[in-house]
């Protein structure tokens, strides 16, 4: 075999290796972006579970928050049966917006802040908030790493030609960036 062959055949045998390494990278990172999406979409999942209990738990004390109780009770429909992840995050993004206004209405309510079952309703979706938050960190952790995989050379050109494209991370809505107007809340 003629040195110029045999190097020929190594070059390519090396393009392979890497090509082959590239992509299982890249499949690496597409699964565990997936992966923390469904960890994610957990949480928001326990969120929708405890909508009717925070519904129920107020209800028979919060009669002038009735429109506010029955839009959380149509958004956690529209979530639950939301056909792709996006329009999901978007319907949680409004549920996320109704709890915290309910929240801050329930300060008008003596009798339901002294409620057992309130408080623990309370500290329940303060809990799952935080786990949401975290899950939130951990997908968008996940999407920068696959992301710059995505962009980085060498692996761009693999990325490109096997169709690997870049993902959004999650953000945080324009309404929920600026300052929570309280006394317009609580003057409803």
């Amino acid at each position: 075999m003629s040195p110029i062959l045999a190097s020929a055949i190594a070059a390519a045998a090396l393009v392979a290796v890497l090509t082959i390494s590239t992509y299982n990278r890249l499949v690496r990172l597409r699964n565990g972006t997936e992966n923390s999406f469904g960890a994610l979409d957990a949480q928001l999942k326990n969120r929708f579970d405890l909508v009717p209990n925070v519904v129920a738990a107020v209800g028979s004390y919060m009669k002038h928050e009735r429109t506010l109780l029955e839009s959380l009770t149509t958004l956690r429909a529209q979530a639950l049966s939301a056909a792709s992840a996006d329009r999901r995050l978007e319907l949680d993004g409004q549920i996320a917006q109704g709890l915290r206004q309910l929240v801050v209405a329930v300060e008008a309510y003596p009798d339901l802040k002294a409620s057992a079952q309130f408080d623990h309703l309370q500290r329940t979706l303060v809990e799952v908030e935080s786990q949401i938050a975290a899950a939130r960190r951990a997908y968008n952790a996940a999407v920068t790493e696959l992301n710059n995989a995505v962009e980085s050379f060498p692996a761009s050109t693999v990325a490109g030609a096997l169709n690997f494209r870049r993902k959004a991370v999650l953000e945080t809505p324009d309404v929920e960036r600026g300052r929570v107007d309280v006394a317009a809340l609580l003057s409803r």
